[in-house]
C-alpha cells in the first residue's frame, strides 16, 4: 500500500511537470500569431476596414498548435522526443523493479525465518538459491562462507551487497545523462534559431521580415524548453532512485545479516551429540 501511495505521488508530480509545460508552450503560438498579424496590417489598411473590427488576419492562428510544434522543432525535436519515450519507458521498469517487494520479498523472508527456526539449514539455501531478489542473494553468499565463520559470511554478503548496488547505479546512469543532455541538445536548438533570425536580419536589405525573425526566435526558445523538460524529471528521477537504491539495499543487507546470526545461534544451540545440525551450514557450499 505504501508503494502505491508513493507511485501515485510521482506519477501526480510526473503530470503536473507535463501540465506546466504544456501550459508554457500554449504561449507560444499566440506571441508568434501576434508578431506574425501587424506585419500583414499594413497590407490589409487600404483595402478595407473590416480586419479593424475582425482582428488578425486568419493564416498563422489557423495552423494546428501541435502542427506548429513538430514543424517548428524539426529533427532536433523528434530526436528530442526520442529521449523523452526512453526515458519514461526506463523510469516504468525502474518503478516496477526497485521496489521493496522485489529487492527482499515477504514471503522469501518469512519463509527462511521460519526454516532456520526449524534447523532446517538445507532447505534455507535452496530457498534462498532458487530465488532472484537482492535479499536471496545476499543470504546465499554469506550460506556459502558459513562454513569459515560467522564474520567471513557477513564479509561475503557485503560484498554481494555493494556488487548488487553498483548493479543498480548503473542502470541509473542514463538518467544522469538525460539530465545533462537535455539542456545541450536544448542549446543547440537555441544555436539553431539564434543563427536563423540573424541571417533574416542580415538578408534583408531595406525592411526586417518580423514574422521570419520572430519564427526563428520561437524556434528557439521551443528547443530549449523542450530540453530543458527533459533534463528537469531526468535529475528528479535519478536522484530518487539513487536513494531508494541506497535504503533497499541496506534493509536487504540488515534482513540477511539477520538470518545468519539467527542460523548461527541455532547452530550454537544445537542438541548434545547431535553434529548433523553444525554441518548443516557448511552444505551448501559443496
Amino acid at each position: 500500500m505504501s508503494f502505491s501511495v508513493e507511485r501515485l505521488r510521482r506519477i501526480a508530480l510526473a503530470a503536473a511537470l507535463l501540465v506546466l509545460g504544456l501550459a508554457a508552450l500554449t504561449t507560444a503560438p499566440k506571441v508568434y500569431a501576434q508578431e506574425a498579424a501587424p506585419a500583414a496590417a499594413p497590407a490589409a489598411a487600404p483595402a478595407a476596414p473590416a480586419p479593424a473590427a475582425g482582428g488578425h488576419e486568419a493564416p498563422p492562428s489557423d495552423e494546428s498548435f501541435i502542427w506548429w510544434v513538430i514543424k517548428t522543432s524539426g529533427s532536433i525535436g523528434l530526436f528530442l522526443l526520442i529521449l523523452s519515450i526512453y526515458f519514461v519507458s526506463t523510469v516504468s521498469k525502474l518503478f516496477v523493479d526497485m521496489r521493496p517487494e522485489k529487492v527482499m520479498p515477504p514471503e522469501i523472508v518469512e519463509e527462511s525465518k521460519a526454516l532456520v527456526e526449524k534447523r532446517d539449514f538445507k532447505g534455507v539455501y535452496n530457498l534462498v538459491k532458487a530465488d532472484n531478489s537482492a535479499y536471496s542473494k545476499i543470504v546465499t553468499a554469506g550460506l556459502h562462507e558459513m562454513g569459515a565463520g560467522v564474520s567471513e559470511a557477513r564479509g561475503a554478503m557485503e560484498r554481494t551487497a555493494e556488487v548488487i548496488t553498483a548493479e543498480n547505479e548503473k542502470r541509473i546512469s542514463m538518467l544522469a545523462v538525460l539530465g545533462s543532455l537535455g539542456p545541450m541538445i536544448g542549446l543547440l536548438g537555441t544555436l539553431q534559431g539564434m543563427i536563423g533570425a540573424f541571417s533574416v536580419i542580415a538578408r534583408s536589405d531595406t525592411q526586417i521580415k518580423a514574422s521570419e525573425v520572430a519564427g526563428e526566435i520561437s524556434k528557439a526558445l521551443l528547443l530549449t524548453f523542450e530540453g530543458v523538460m527533459l533534463s528537469i524529471p531526468a535529475i528528479y528521477f535519478f536522484a530518487v532512485f539513487r536513494n531508494r537504491i541506497t535504503v533497499l539495499g541496506a534493509n536487504a543487507l540488515l534482513a540477511a545479516d539477520e538470518l545468519i546470526g539467527k542460523l548461527a545461534n541455532a547452530v550454537r544451540q544445537r542438541p548434545a551429540g547431535g553434529g548433523a545440525p553444525a554441518a548443516a551450514p557448511a552444505s551448501p557450499a559443496q
